[in-house]
Formats: C-alpha cells, structure tokens, sequence
C-alpha cells in the first residue's frame, strides 16, 4: 500500500504496486506481439465515462457521438455478444445514452447486472443503511452551491465538478458517513465526485461473474477503464491472464497498458470491429 497525490490535491492510499503501463503504439489492437495470444477467444469489458464518452460537468450532460452505438453494435456482434458495458451508473441510464441499441451491462459498480438475455439481476443488498443518510447529503448539496447529489439507488453520488474548491469538504463528509455506517458501505473515489455505495459489489466482482456465463465463458478477458473506479476490474482482469487498459494520463494503476484518451479508444474498437485476429478460436 503506497500514498499517491489525487487530482483534488490531497494524498490517497491506493493498494496497487507501482506499475508503469506500456503504451500502447502502431496496431493499437495488437498492443504487442507478446500480450496476445493468437489461439485466444477475447471478451471486451468497457467502461463508460472517461473511457467511451468525455466526461462532461454533469452526468446527464454527456454527449455520445451516433457513431458510436454503430460501432458498440457491430464490435458486439463481431465478438458473438461477448461485450459488456461495465459503469458506475445506472443500466436505466446506460440505456438511455445508448438507446435504441441495449448491451451486456453491468451498471451501479456490479450491483446491478444484465446478460445476454436481457435479464436484468439485481444483487440483494442491505440499503436501509443509504436510505438513513440520503436526506443528509441532499441538505449539504441544497446549501452548497454546485455540488449535485446523484441517487443509484445502489449507491450516492455526491459530484463536485462544478464547484472543485469544496473537495476537501465533500470528502470529510462522506468519509465520516461511511465510518458511521460501518463495514457493509465503502467511499469510493472518483474524478471529481465521492460515492458511498456497499461493499460487496465492484467492477471487479462484475467482470468475474460475466466471465463465468456465456458468451464470455472460456474466452479470455480484455477490460479498459480510467479511473481509480475501474481499479478492481484491472486487478481481476490480470489474474484471469487477460489485457487491461488505463485510459489517461499517467496514474498508479493495476492496468498493464495504456491509451493517452477517448479518442484512442474509439480508434482501438474501429480497428477491433474489421480485425479478425481477436474475433476467432484457432
């Protein structure tokens, strides 16, 4: 465990080994000769702001180029289905942006689950603990200016884009609510924005599930992510021996490559979606 400086300027602890991810240079799909393996099945997990989509002041205020939906479609069907959308937000949400076209989805850090299917799985979880503090964040975002209280239902989202000089601020209060609450919640980090959601579930139990159920079963995992959020993710992705990918600039992470940005990853599907090396078995 090791101290790193967070982008609102104060010291976070981040259980990760200092790692320096590869860029990823040339056939940005191959990423080297040495990472793929030429026999594999791949299944590609993506998360959603940050990595498909520029993160923007507000999350109802993100723009998602038409363009991409075609190009999620196609690389979906390119890869059998074995394609899921792994986010921080709501599936009702992701399907909003994405909408008319409906993915493998995890939503709510793996709290909230859909599969090939179209089922939709919602983990059974103890939330009296969030309902007893939600009127709580929501007086401090009513009397502090630009701060916005997102409510998962799963989890609460208190976002200071909009007025970064009250990190400090938002990260005592929810810090001090999740020692209150106890073991079964965690505060989880992200770029601008503190979020108190249950323990139980990340990104990483997420991946793990899918990769036991078809069309992922037996196919080996690619996860791209840029955020501390998607950390869980990186580290389940390497021990099941697959790819993962920071988007971003340079941060400690557990993710063995890296791409500089949005756009990169949007040239990494294009390429994926006519590339046959990843899409076959031998």
């Amino acid at each position: 465990m090791r101290r790193t400086r967070s982008y609102a300027g104060r010291e976070d602890w981040i259980h990760a080994p200092r790692l320096r991810p590869k860029p990823i240079r040339s056939k940005v799909l191959r990423m080297s000769h040495d990472a793929v393996n030429r026999k594999a099945r791949w299944a590609l997990f993506l998360d959603v702001d940050g990595t498909l989509l520029e993160l923007a002041e507000t999350p109802e205020s993100v723009y998602v180029p038409p363009e991409l939906r075609s190009l999620l479609s196609t690389t979906a069907s390119r890869l059998e289905g074995a394609l899921a959308l792994v986010s921080g937000r709501t599936i009702a949400d992701l399907d909003r942006l994405f909408a008319p076209l409906r993915l493998c989805a995890s939503g709510v850090h793996g709290a909230e689950r859909r599969g090939p299917d179209g089922r939709l799985i919602r983990e059974p979880l103890d939330l009296s603990g969030l309902h007893s503090v939600r009127e709580e964040l929501a007086a401090y975002a009513r009397s502090h200016q630009g701060i916005l209280l997102e409510d998962k239902g799963y989890a609460l989202a208190v976002h200071f884009r909009l007025a970064p000089q009250l990190a400090d601020s938002v990260h005592a209060l929810t810090k001090r609510i999740v020692e209150r609450l106890g073991p079964q919640y965690v505060l989880q980090a992200g770029k601008c924005v503190y979020e108190i959601r249950p323990s139980a579930t990340t990104k990483g139990t997420a991946v793990r599930t899918f990769m036991q159920q078809s069309p992922f079963l037996a196919r080996q995992p690619i996860y791209i992510g840029d955020d501390v959020t998607d950390e869980d993710a990186f580290e389940t992705v390497n021990a099941l021996g697959g790819i993962s990918i920071r988007v971003g600039e340079s941060a400690p992470t557990r993710a063995t490559y890296r791409l500089a940005r949005v756009a990169d990853v949007h040239k990494w599907l294009r390429e994926l979606s006519v590339e046959s090396l990843l899409m076959r078995g031998p």
